[in-house]
């Protein structure tokens, strides 16, 4: 196995950009060397990695308005507004939750690299709802500990282009990169992409549209979004994953639909256990005003409710 990929089943709290640069900077060793990160190991090696001290952070702090639904010395949860970058990145320099962070707390865990002081783990920029910070490596290294192991639970609401005819079901569809367009993500044979699970239920069915619960058992980029393209029933509002088939909506609809700021799709729920005192930790955040108004819309406007699935939200 190559080195790099070897540290990245060993070492799931870090990104692949992590790694590499790790490797790079001759911060990993292979019995004693310094070793590119195509190395291929053979077995028996002693790997070691050394996680230096994180560099002054050149991110200026920035005084925005952040919905924090707990907090304490070790750890935060943040409720991450639709349209908000979760760390800076290329055309994403300022006014991300790692900006607004470090104007709260300017002390946090340093394992994500300069550039994602405290991010366990992330939610795209059009995702609205909770996520998990970290304020110490300890609790970030648990925290991701815990992600591994599949016993954070994470629930989400989407409201999805179509009707969706089965109740439940559960995708189970590996992802990767899409083979001709390196910003998306898509759904792969195997071999070619990582293991990607997402159970999801019908909430409610409305006039061209559906109303999910969706839980992952996995947290690949995009999962939720590739996962339900994939079924032929792509999240309202993504424009990367809409399929042609999909009509863009019209009128009030259209104008309902922007104001949502991002997608129809809103972490609503988030489980661990707190990584000092390993109590388990429960929150909700309710929708947002926008999503909760168009869903309000959505009922109004059904043409008959027999079909209707309630669910509680």
């Amino acid at each position: 196995m190559r080195l790099d990929r070897f540290l990245a089943t060993r070492l799931p709290e870090l990104s692949r950009s992590r790694i590499q640069a790790l490797i790079g900077e001759r911060h990993v060793q292979v019995d004693g060397a310094s070793r590119k990160a195509s190395h291929r190991l053979r077995g028996g090696e002693a790997v070691s990695v050394e996680l230096p001290a994180p560099r002054p952070l050149e991110l200026a702090p920035e005084p925005i308005p952040l919905d924090v639904a707990y907090e304490d010395e070790a750890l935060l949860v943040v409720n991450k507004p639709a349209g908000m970058v979760a760390h800076p990145g290329p055309g994403h320099e300022r006014g991300t939750l790692v900006h607004a962070l470090l104007a709260r707390c300017p002390s946090l865990s340093g394992i994500g690299g300069v550039r994602r002081p405290g991010i366990v783990h992330r939610l795209d920029k059009g995702t609205s709802g909770l996520l998990v910070v970290a304020k110490t490596d300890q609790a970030h290294l648990e925290l991701a500990r815990q992600l591994k192991a599949r016993t954070v639970s994470r629930r989400y609401l989407a409201l999805v282009h179509g009707r969706v005819p089965q109740e439940a079901g559960v995708i189970e569809a590996a992802i990767g990169r899409h083979p001709h367009d390196r910003l998306r993500m898509a759904v792969r044979p195997a071999g070619q992409g990582r293991a990607a699970l997402t159970q999801f239920r019908v909430l409610e069915r409305f006039e061209g549209f559906t109303l999910l619960e969706a839980r992952l058992r996995t947290g690949r980029t995009h999962q939720i979004r590739v996962h339900l393209a994939h079924l032929g029933f792509p999240v309202a509002g993504d424009p990367v994953y809409r399929r042609r088939s999909v009509r863009p909506p019209e009128g009030e609809l259209a104008g309902r639909l922007a104001a949502l700021g991002g997608l129809a799709l809103h972490a609503a729920a988030l489980g661990f256990d707190h990584p000092q005192s390993r109590e388990r930790c429960e929150f909700e955040a309710p929708l947002p005003p926008p999503f909760a108004a168009l869903l309000d819309w959505l009922r109004r406007h059904r043409r008959g409710d027999a079909g209707a699935a309630r669910g509680m939200l």
